[in-house]
């Protein structure tokens, strides 16, 4: 059996539950190295088989997978964050169907919430945004050109941008282009809930010299949007006057 888990944002203590009790009894553990915090290891029974993937290819992570198999061992797939965004698991899952190797996934809590946190915001405000767009910069691997940071811009909606710290400047520039004033609030949240997290207030127009002055080159989430502000409308949800199904208007 092969267990997908989610790592959680980074500190270790922020991983769920059972993806803590499947990472103890995991014969073999298959880790994202380049992203999730390896105090996670120390959860691994004595003898637990650990393979770092970053330096690994597809073929070789789906090799020790199908060796633990043909061994009659557990396997957990440890990914950042929750493994449905940017965790390349549909090419793993897949390659697991062609072989009939059962697997199962387990959620994690991802950055884009652990970055919420940090920066104790809100990102669906009443009247401000209602919508959160999750996206990345096209770099190295393209994006469909409908969803370019231009295009995703003019909906003015909170924007969390993934994998692009390393494109600052054209970050800024596509935001702006889209439709973003260059003074529209940003944050850049360096490596959420670990140890070591940093938050950096900016404007859309300043990300690039922000990441600069506080040497920041990875590992990061930016955010755009006027969540960020202080202009907001209340919940209805809790107002005297608006009546729900549990509770009377008060008149």
């Amino acid at each position: 059996m092969v267990n997908f888990v989610g790592a959680g944002c980074g500190a270790a203590d922020l991983i769920t539950i059972r993806g803590k009790a499947l990472i103890e009894t995991a014969d073999v553990i298959i880790y994202a190295g380049s992203l999730v915090n390896p105090q996670l290891l120390s959860y691994a029974k004595a003898g637990c088989e650990i393979h770092n993937s970053a330096y690994m290819t597809l073929d070789e992570v789906i090799a020790v997978m199908e060796q633990s198999e043909k061994n009659g061992r557990n396997t957990v797939r440890l990914h950042t964050g929750d493994p449905s965004l940017y965790g390349a698991i549909r090419e793993q899952m897949d390659r697991l169907d062609e072989l009939d190797i059962a697997y199962d996934i387990c959620p994690g809590v991802s950055s884009f919430c652990g970055a919420a946190a940090a920066l104790k915001a809100e990102y669906t405000l009443p009247d401000i945004s209602q919508t959160v767009i999750i996206t990345r910069m096209a770099g190295r691997t393209s994006v469909p050109e409908k969803e370019s940071i231009e295009a995703l811009a003019a909906h003015g909606a909170t924007m969390v941008i993934f994998l692009s710290t390393g494109l600052l400047k054209e970050l800024s520039e596509s935001l702006i282009r889209g439709g973003y004033a260059p003074d529209t609030s940003a944050a850049i949240v360096y490596k959420a809930s670990w140890a070591d997290e940093k938050v950096c207030r900016c404007t859309v127009e300043t990300l690039y010299d922000t990441a600069e002055k506080n040497g920041i080159k990875k590992t990061a989430l930016i955010t755009v949007g006027r969540f960020l502000g202080d202009d907001y409308a209340l919940s209805k949800l809790y107002d005297e006057s608006f009546e729900t199904e549990f509770r009377k208007a008060k008149k």
